[in-house]
C-alpha cells in the first residue's frame, strides 16, 4: 500500500524532476554553508512524452535522461522522483491518537472511498502523522498523499532506462516546499559548477532540488 512519499534516505540520492517539457537533475553534497551543488544537468523531452504529469513515451523520456545523466557526471545511481497532476491527492484528515502504522493502513483502507476516487488496488498510499488534530487532543492530524499506481510505475521505468534505481517518489508540492524552505537559490556550486550560471538557472531547479533534499533528511 505505501509507496515512500515521506520516507526518509540517508544515501545520495540524485533529484530527478519530470515534467511536461523537460528533464532536470541535480546532485547535492554538504557544505560548510550547509548544501553544495555538486553537479546538474537538463533535457529537453520531444513533443507530448508528458502531458499533464502522465508520461506517455517512456523511452524517449528514457533517452532524454540518459543524456542529462552523461553530463552530470556523477557515480551516484540511486534517485529520488515526484509524482505531479490531476491523479495525484494529498488531504490532512484526522485519526485516533496511539494508532500503529498497520492499524492506521487498515483505517484507512476501510475508509478510502471518503478520500480517494479510485479503486484501492490501482493507487499507491502513503501517509504521515503531523501532529495533535487543533480540535480534539485525542486524535492526530494524517497527511495523506495518494497517486494512481501506474503513474509511479512509469516514473520508476524511465528511471530504470537510464540505470537508476527509485529510491524514493515523492509529491511534486511537497518537494518544491521543502526546496523552498532552505533558500536553494544560495547553495554553494561545488568545483565543477559554474557560479554565474548556477545564479542564472538556480530559480529553475527548485523541483529537483527538493527531491535531493531527501538524501540528509
Amino acid at each position: 500500500m505505501r509507496k515512500g512519499f515521506f520516507r526518509r534516505k540517508t544515501d545520495t540520492l540524485l533529484g530527478v524532476d519530470i515534467n511536461d517539457t523537460g528533464i532536470k537533475l541535480i546532485e547535492l553534497g554538504r557544505s560548510a554553508a550547509g548544501y553544495q551543488v555538486q553537479g546538474y544537468s537538463a533535457q529537453m523531452l520531444p513533443p507530448n512524452a508528458m502531458v499533464d504529469g502522465t508520461l506517455l513515451d517512456l523511452e524517449e523520456a528514457g533517452r532524454a535522461l540518459q543524456l542529462a545523466l552523461s553530463r552530470l557526471r556523477t557515480s551516484a545511481r540511486q534517485a529520488a522522483v515526484a509524482v505531479a497532476g490531476p491523479s495525484v491527492i494529498t488531504r490532512v484528515i484526522d485519526m485516533e491518537a496511539g494508532l500503529s502504522d498497520e492499524e492506521m493502513v487498515w483505517k484507512i483502507q476501510m475508509e478510502a472511498d471518503q478520500y480517494i476516487p479510485y479503486p484501492l488496488d490501482e493507487v499507491a498510499i502513503d501517509f504521515q502523522v503531523r501532529g495533535p488534530s487543533a480540535q480534539d487532543p485525542a486524535r492526530v492530524e494524517v497527511l495523506l498523499a495518494a497517486c494512481l499506481r501506474e503513474q509511479v510505475e512509469a516514473r520508476t521505468a524511465v528511471l530504470a532506462l537510464a540505470g537508476l534505481v527509485t529510491r524514493v517518489v515523492d509529491v511534486e508540492g511537497f518537494a518544491l516546499e521543502r526546496a523552498c524552505s532552505q533558500d536553494f537559490a544560495s547553495f554553494t556550486p561545488g568545483h565543477q559548477v559554474d557560479g554565474t550560471q548556477w545564479a542564472v538557472d538556480a530559480h529553475g531547479m527548485g523541483i529537483a532540488c527538493g527531491l535531493a533534499l531527501r538524501s540528509f533528511a
